[in-house]
C-alpha cells in the first residue's frame, strides 16, 4: 500500500509539473523562457509513459524523448541564430525553421512520422495527453512568429495526411491519432481567426476525445476487431455513435459547430479552396469513423457470455448528459448564426 502511495503522489507530482511547465512556455518574456517551459514539460511527461511492467510503455517514452530532444536542440539553435545574425530585420527562413521545431513538437504534418507510434505503444489516458495537453504550448508559441504562406501549406497537409494516412489502420489509437493530425488543421486555421475561435474548438475537441478514451478505457479495447464489446449496453453504444460523429463534424452533433464558423470565414475570405480541402478531408475522416462503429451498428442482439462489467450508475448518466447535448446541439446551432 506504502508503495501504490508514493507511485500515485509522483504522478500528481509530474501532472503538475506538466501543467507548469505550460503556463512556463506561453507566459515566458523571452524564447529562452519558452524553451525553458517546453523541456520542463518534456521531463515531466516522460516518467508518466514509462512504465518498467510494460516494455510498449518503455519504447514509446524512449522515442518520445528522442524526437522531442532533436526538436529542443534545433529550437534553441535556432533561437540563438536569430539573436546574433537576425537581430535587427526579419528573415522569413528563420521562421519557417522556428516553425519546423514547433510542428515537429506537437506532431504536426510532415513532422508526424513518430506520433501514431509512439501512440501505439501508450495507455488511454497518457494517448489523451499527449493529444490535447501536449499540443498547446507548441501551438501557442507557433503563433507568436510565423510564417503566413508556410503555415497556410502545413494545414493543408495537416488535413490531407491526417485524412489519408488512415486507410488500412485496424489500430483504434493509431486512427485517433491521425485523426489528432487532421484536427490539428482546424485548430491552425481556426488559431488564424481568433484566439477565442481556437480555445472553443480545443475544448470540444479535448472534451470528446475525453469521452471516447475513457469508454475504451472501461472496456480495454485496442483494436477494432474488439468494437463489439460495445454492444453490451444500447446507451454505451448510442453514445459511442454520437460522439464519433460528433468529432467528425456532421452537421447536427456539436463538433459540427467549430467547423461550421472556419468554413465560413474560408469562404468569405475567398479562400474556396482551402475550404473545399477541408470539407473533402472531413468526408473521408467520417468514412474512418463510420468504419469503427460498423460492427457495434450491424451486431443488435449479439452480446458475450463470458463478458461482465460492472457500471456504475453516475457514469451511465454522465455519458447520457453529454449524448444528449451533443445531440441536441443543432438548436445551438442555428440560433448562433440565425
Amino acid at each position: 500500500m506504502l508503495m501504490n502511495f508514493m507511485i500515485n503522489s509522483n504522478k500528481m507530482f509530474f501532472m503538475f509539473m506538466l501543467f507548469f511547465s505550460t503556463l512556463i512556455s506561453i507566459s515566458a518574456n523571452s524564447w529562452l523562457g519558452c524553451w525553458i517551459g517546453l523541456e520542463i514539460n518534456l521531463l515531466s511527461f516522460i516518467p508518466l509513459i514509462s512504465n518498467n511492467k510494460n516494455l510498449l510503455h518503455n519504447e514509446a517514452s524512449l522515442k518520445y524523448f528522442l524526437t522531442q530532444s532533436i526538436a529542443s536542440i534545433n529550437f534553441i539553435f535556432f533561437i540563438i541564430i536569430k539573436m546574433i545574425l537576425f537581430k535587427n530585420f526579419e528573415f522569413s527562413n528563420i521562421s519557417m525553421l522556428l516553425n519546423s521545431t514547433l510542428l515537429m513538437k506537437m506532431g504536426s504534418a510532415p513532422f508526424h512520422f513518430w506520433f501514431p507510434n509512439i501512440m501505439e505503444g501508450l495507455s488511454w489516458m497518457n494517448c489523451f495527453i499527449l493529444m490535447t495537453w501536449q499540443k498547446i504550448s507548441p501551438l501557442i508559441l507557433l503563433f507568436y512568429y510565423y510564417n503566413f504562406n508556410f503555415i497556410i501549406i502545413i494545414m493543408i497537409l495537416n488535413v490531407l495526411i491526417g485524412a489519408l494516412m488512415g486507410f488500412n489502420q485496424t489500430s483504434i489509437r493509431k486512427l485517433l491519432a491521425f485523426s489528432s493530425i487532421n484536427n490539428l488543421g482546424w485548430m491552425m486555421a481556426a488559431f488564424m481567426i481568433s484566439e477565442n475561435l481556437w480555445l472553443f474548438y480545443f475544448i470540444m475537441y479535448s472534451f470528446l476525445n475525453l469521452i471516447l478514451m475513457l469508454m475504451f478505457y472501461m472496456f480495454n479495447i485496442f483494436y477494432m476487431n474488439q468494437i463489439m464489446n460495445f454492444n453490451i449496453n444500447f446507451y454505451i453504444k448510442m453514445s459511442l455513435i454520437i460522439n464519433f460523429f460528433s468529432l467528425g463534424g456532421l452537421p447536427p452533433f456539436l463538433g459540427f459547430f467549430p467547423k461550421w464558423i472556419i468554413i465560413n470565414f474560408l469562404l468569405n475570405n475567398n479562400l474556396t479552396l482551402i475550404a473545399f480541402i477541408f470539407l473533402m478531408s472531413s468526408l473521408i475522416m467520417m468514412f474512418f469513423y463510420i468504419r469503427i462503429i460498423y460492427l457495434s451498428i450491424l451486431l443488435i442482439n449479439f452480446k458475450l457470455k463470458w463478458f461482465k462489467i460492472n457500471f456504475k450508475i453516475s457514469f451511465f448518466s454522465f455519458i447520457n448528459f453529454i449524448s444528449l447535448i451533443s445531440f441536441s446541439s443543432l438548436m445551438l446551432n442555428t440560433f448562433f448564426f440565425f
